[in-house]
């Protein structure tokens, strides 16, 4: 794999990952660009304990572009985008409209309970492919491994940033799911706190592992999909995709590598390469449900940077709102409110009906 460095016209940083020694990748930004926002703000929800982005700047942000106007597309001699290349391979590039950065301003105390702190971190936009009309599903393995290079790559350098607790690399794939941009790609998120969701799980492997004599929770709930069977949607020697006994999402898979692993850094040659065809097979079989392709949000879960290393469980959360042909699972009174989920599809249905796709 080559790697390249430069520089966008208004500072932020460009990676091409090539596999190709020869990729010419000395192209310019020449655009009039503004300046960089500063970071957002954090603030404080005391009846949560969660921390909230303030990031008014990116009510600005590009929306839903035709495609000859694509940001994500290379550039050509009558057009610049983002990528200053011609023609590329995977590029990762600082976000235009981040939600967090290391751009800091001023920031000040709002009142009530809250506490206010900058939202510092970095927010990197991953493109998969040049193509425009593609997607990630449609990625050949080759390709699928230098993503995953890209995605371990990122991990590894924001983890050492001062300040970033959480990496997090995911993709938002469909208009009904609130993409702003149609070109393949996704984005990484280093956030300055570890989220709630993680929290969560944690909190509940480390009760697990006092129970049970040090045991995982991650891997003693993979073991016992594995042993059940029921709902493995498909599985080969180093990753099994199946869906969870208590699926929130109409059709949710989760796919986890057969070795407990950090993050996606952590990962060997031999799983990169065993991860390819399984996951693209599992996306297509998604397509193939009502026969249009299915919005989806794809989201890896890796251990925090500074604790709790030893309890997480590196894996993949996969999740449509699609629940019929024309009808989608809206996150209503129950769900939103109360955060108490209802689903539509019965865990082991969605399984049945997905392998019969992978199968066919």
């Amino acid at each position: 794999m080559k790697r390249t460095i430069t520089e966008l016209a208004d500072g932020r940083e460009l990676i091409y990952f090539d596999r190709s020694d020869g990729a010419d990748r000395s192209a310019i930004d020449r655009r009039p660009l503004d300046p960089r926002p500063v970071a957002s703000e954090l603030r404080y929800d005391p009846l949560t304990e969660e921390w909230i982005a303030m990031a008014g700047h990116r009510q600005t942000r590009t929306f839903l572009p035709p495609p000859d106007e694509c940001p994500l597309c290379p550039s050509s001699d009558t057009r610049a985008s983002e990528i200053p290349a011609y023609d590329y391979d995977v590029v990762v590039f600082e976000n235009r409209f981040p939600s967090f950065s290391g751009n800091l301003g001023t920031y000040q105390d709002v009142g009530g309970l809250s506490e206010v702190r900058p939202g510092m971190g970095r927010c990197e936009v991953v493109c998969f492919t040049s193509t425009h009309d593609s997607s990630f599903s449609r990625l050949s393995d080759d390709r699928v491994e230098l993503v995953m290079e890209a995605w371990a790559d990122r991990t590894a350098e924001l983890s050492a940033l001062e300040g970033v607790e959480q990496v997090f690399c995911f993709e938002n794939r469909g208009e009904e799911i609130g993409i702003t941009l149609f070109h393949p790609h996704g984005q990484i998120y280093a956030y300055p706190y570890v989220t709630p969701r993680t929290k969560l799980q944690l909190g509940a492997a480390r009760r697990y592992a006092e129970r049970r004599q040090g045991r995982n929770l991650y891997a003693d709930v993979l073991a016992a999909e594995r042993e059940a069977g029921v709902r493995v949607v498909a599985a080969n020697e180093l990753w099994t995709a199946f869906v969870p006994a208590a699926a929130r999402w109409p059709f949710e898979v989760h796919l986890y590598p057969h070795r407990q692993v950090p993050d996606l850094a952590a990962l060997s040659e031999a799983e990169r390469s065993a991860f390819a065809p399984l996951y693209t097979s599992v996306l297509r079989a998604l397509d193939g449900l009502f026969g249009v392709p299915m919005p989806y949000i794809s989201a890896w879960h890796q251990a925090p940077v500074r604790q709790d290393r030893e309890l997480g469980y590196l894996h993949l959360e996969l999740f449509s709102i699609r629940r019929a042909p024309g009808k989608l699972k809206y996150l209503a009174g129950s769900e939103s409110a109360m955060g108490a989920f209802v689903n539509d599809v019965l865990p082991e249905e969605a399984a049945r009906m997905l392998r019969s796709q992978v199968d066919h």
